[in-house]
């Protein structure tokens, strides 16, 4: 793929190329693109301005705002953006037709799952594997299966992409927790209680919203979108927190406090491209981690 030229207005791109200019048209920055792509600020920079010269237009216009496309820059972008989409087709078909049980398999999910679920059974699997290697991402934002960033993502929401195959991977329960060292029951109503809970960004999130109607007089004094922040802070006395169980049921320090009306739990769901149906590495893990998450939720 990196041998392949195509021609734009006149001028050579490679695929190298077109990598960079996306990278920089959708991050708006050379930092950023640098680290999407994962070279250096300086070489991104370098390439770009070679790219330019190359094409003998100028893409970007470099001010305050970071780096916003020129006229030119649109137009080069639809082109851009349709190398993209056959070169990762080619990508994902080749990917999809490998069967035996080795190569990179890239994975993605939320920092505490990634940590707790995932790392086990991934260390799990390649001792059974020890011809595959694995990738694991823990990040808030939602990676791309169509761009190939990530091969196998874990979420709490189903994917909309028509292109994505899917399925519910397995239940969370989530509790209400407070620090050990915390006496007594908590008042009624929260009055003097203090929450640990997510960022204001995630206010609409179920746990959330059941956190704050349960205890309408107490006070937010920690909002994180990092679960394993939440549960250090209620472990170490900041205020109670609702927290999947299987993050915080093994933390020493915490203590989970039974409701009338528990916490609503989440479903996880596991998706990847359709053209990675047939890769054998990708097939044979989500059958091991599935047959992982029936036994856990037999054993609950």
């Amino acid at each position: 793929m990196h041998a392949a030229h195509t021609k734009l207005h006149g001028g050579e791109m490679e695929w190298s190329d077109v990598k960079v200019f996306l990278a920089v048209a959708r991050e708006g920055s050379l930092g950023g693109a640098a680290r999407q792509v994962g070279q250096t600020q300086p070489t991104m920079g370098r390439r770009l301005r070679a790219l330019e010269a190359a094409l003998g237009q100028k893409l970007f216009q470099r001010g305050g705002a970071g780096f916003v496309l020129t006229e030119e820059g649109q137009s080069v972008l639809q082109h851009a953006q349709r190398i993209e989409e056959e070169a990762l087709a080619i990508e994902r078909r080749l990917a999809g037709g490998q069967v035996a049980l080795s190569g990179l398999l890239r994975i993605s999910s939320s920092d505490w799952f990634g940590v707790h679920v995932l790392a086990p059974w991934c260390a799990e699997f390649m001792a059974r594997h020890p011809e595959v290697s694995i990738e694991l991402v823990t990040d808030t934002r939602l990676f791309s299966l169509a761009r190939r960033e990530a091969d196998l993502v874990f979420r709490i929401a189903p994917f909309s992409e028509p292109e994505v195959v899917q399925r519910r991977f397995m239940h969370l329960d989530y509790g209400l927790y407070a620090a050990r060292s915390r006496p007594g029951p908590l008042p009624r109503r929260g009055k003097g209680l203090r929450l640990v809970t997510m960022d204001s960004a995630f206010d609409d999130m179920p746990d959330v919203a059941w956190l704050k109607r349960s205890f309408p007089e107490a006070r937010t004094v920690f909002g994180s979108n990092s679960r394993e922040a939440q549960a250090r802070l209620c472990a170490a006395g900041a205020g109670v927190a609702v927290l999947p169980c299987v993050l915080a049921d093994p933390m020493p320090g915490l203590r989970r406090i039974a409701r009338a009306e528990p916490p609503p739990g989440r479903e996880v769901w596991a998706g990847y491209h359709q053209d990675l149906r047939q890769a054998g590495r990708l097939r044979a893990f989500l059958e091991f981690v599935v047959a992982k998450a029936e036994q856990r939720d037999a054993a609950r």
